[in-house]
């Protein structure tokens, strides 16, 4: 059998790491571009992805007993470190911004509709993933938990799409676009993104609003999905198209809007 070295031996250099669809997807990513900036408008939602205490606070969950997590010390550490001090304070940020603008903000978590957990996907059940109704590790981390009555979607798969009625909701509401954060970068945002696009949802990726136990997992997720499946930016970079393509009125207006943007979610 041959092996990737002598494989690699016998190619030309110059074209083994050359993507021949770049160009392609890259201009379709544009287009892409251009109808989130109108549908920043009113047509775009904040996707929030398992965001709570199952997976993304220390000492719960899947990390209740660091020694049997399954993951390294230090990646435990990188990872709750991302969290708290980078991803929870940009979660915060681009909630506080949508819905300044009146813009759907959506919760996404893991938990089961039964107690014992019956209901849950094969992958869950397999992996000892069950955060039960009214359980602590159901809860949304309370820095960035949905307000008033924004629309919270239960799973009990990786895949959002694919295991609840999200599309059918999204539809109803007439959002064409999805500003996606959360975790993991690597398993259910991953998923979603991909599941969107396919979906036909222009998407973005907040690059520093996701993350997962190591650098290098995020990393290549985050190459991998940007330019093929969605658009990726950074939360200032989100933030200033919000501010570009849709400000905040100035004054007494820009009061008046934030209070009734909190009004409409309650």
């Amino acid at each position: 059998m041959i092996d990737d070295n002598e494989l690699a031996g016998r190619l030309n250099p110059d074209f083994i790491n050359i993507d021949p669809l770049e160009p392609t997807y890259r201009e379709a990513l544009d287009e892409v571009d251009a109808h989130i900036r109108e549908e920043l408008r009113e047509e775009t939602a904040l996707l929030c992805i398992d965001m709570q205490f199952l997976d993304a606070a220390r000492g719960h969950g899947v990390f209740a007993d660091g020694a049997i997590s399954g993951v390294d010390p230090e990646a435990q550490e990188y990872y709750f470190t991302m969290l708290e001090e980078v991803v929870v304070p940009n979660v915060a940020r681009l909630q506080k911004a949508f819905r300044e603008r009146g813009l759907e903000v959506i919760h996404v978590r893991i938990q089961s509709m039964t107690q014992d957990g019956r209901d849950r996907g094969p992958q869950h059940k397999r992996l000892n993933l069950h955060a039960a109704p009214g359980s602590k590790d159901a809860e949304f981390l309370p820095e960035i938990a949905p307000v008033g009555d924004e629309i919270i979607i239960n799973k009990t798969a990786s895949g959002v799409f694919s295991s609840t009625n999200l599309e059918y909701i999204l539809n109803n509401l007439g959002i064409k676009a999805l500003v996606v954060v959360g975790v993991y970068t690597d398993e259910c945002v991953s998923t979603t993104v991909r599941n969107a696009s396919d979906l036909g949802f222009d998407t973005v990726l907040i690059e520093d609003g996701c993350t997962c136990v190591t650098e290098n997992r995020h990393r290549f997720t985050v190459d991998t999905l940007n330019g093929r499946y969605v658009s990726v930016l950074t939360t200032e970079q989100m933030l200033k198209r919000l501010n570009r393509y849709n400000p905040l009125p100035k004054g007494k207006d820009a009061a008046a809007a934030k209070n009734g943007s909190n009004s409409a979610q309650r």
